[in-house]
């Protein structure tokens, strides 16, 4: 089975299953969407489509380092960034919504002695990150979201 044709037709279908749980993840104030037993933390990163100026919001596991969140741009281990990374690169002042808070926050991608530093830990919290990198010839980037 080819894994990322697999994922090419699903994509809808996980993009529809992600808009609904951004939706009651927001509409709870995150009440319900932050945690679910057995699986990582997620937060909504409220952000600019980098062509269109669209406003969007995308649900992504994320980790903690000090004050710093840490997004991993894996999409899955597919060859190219997902959107939402194309969009933090061109306006990188965001809001994240951790649980019931929310924080500006400003991105930038991690340098190579971060991102070594930084890798264990995305893979401590999500540990399919390791399978993902191997998945791509691309070096997934950590992005960094700092608070403003």
């Amino acid at each position: 089975m080819d894994y990322l044709k697999l994922a090419d037709r699903s994509w809808p279908l996980l993009t529809r299953l992600m808009g609904g749980h951004a939706a009651v993840y927001r509409a709870t104030n995150g009440l319900i969407g932050h945690r679910f037993p057995g699986s990582p933390p997620m937060l909504l990163l409220d952000h600019v489509g980098a062509k269109s100026g669209t406003r969007r919001m995308s649900p992504l596991v994320y980790a903690r380092d000090g004050e710093d969140v840490i997004l991993v741009a894996s999409k899955g281990g597919f060859p190219r960034n997902p959107a939402w990374f194309h969009n933090l690169m061109a306006n990188p002042d965001v809001v994240v919504q951790i649980g019931s808070r929310r924080q500006p926050v400003r991105a930038r991608v991690a340098d190579p002695q971060e991102r070594k530093r930084l890798w264990p830990k995305v893979v401590q919290v999500y540990s399919g990150y390791d399978d993902y990198q191997r998945r791509t010839e691309r070096e997934i980037p950590l992005v960094i979201l700092a608070p403003r």
